[in-house]
């Protein structure tokens, strides 16, 4: 079931989604992040959805001309911040077999990029002394 979220663009993609499992968005940096069974695989910012991409995907939305998140896009940097999430094809949004054919690579992309990260500790180290 999808989660309702408060801004209506958001509200529509998650249940757009919502066979894919359990699809909720969030607020975050002044957008929305979107996971799946607690997985994070798409995101809203700027009312443009974008959904994770990897080496296995990223060829796809590349062969069609689709853009890749640039957050800081509008900052004078001559090396741009490129996040690793593209824009779908406009056309998923009138057909809702095509957003899921799109959106379930990106969450097997966000799935294979979680298998490579390290475990996270098994606690935060106190510093010496710190709270004596």
């Amino acid at each position: 079931m999808a989660a309702v979220a408060s801004n209506e663009f958001v509200a529509m993609i998650c249940e757009s989604l919502a066979r894919l499992g359990d699809v909720r968005a969030r607020r975050m940096f002044g957008g929305y992040g979107i996971s799946c069974d607690g997985v994070p695989f798409a995101l809203v910012a700027f009312d443009t959805l974008f959904f994770r991409t990897d080496e296995t995907n990223r060829p796809a939305y590349e062969s069609l001309g689709l853009q890749p998140f640039r957050p800081f896009a509008d900052r004078p940097d001559p090396r741009p911040m490129v996040m690793p999430y593209h824009t779908p094809p406009d056309s998923v949004f009138d057909d809702p077999e095509e957003m899921l054919a799109w959106a379930r690579p990106a969450l097997e992309a966000a799935l294979r990029a979680r298998a490579k990260k390290p475990p996270a500790s098994a606690g935060r180290r106190r510093k010496a002394g710190a709270g004596s």
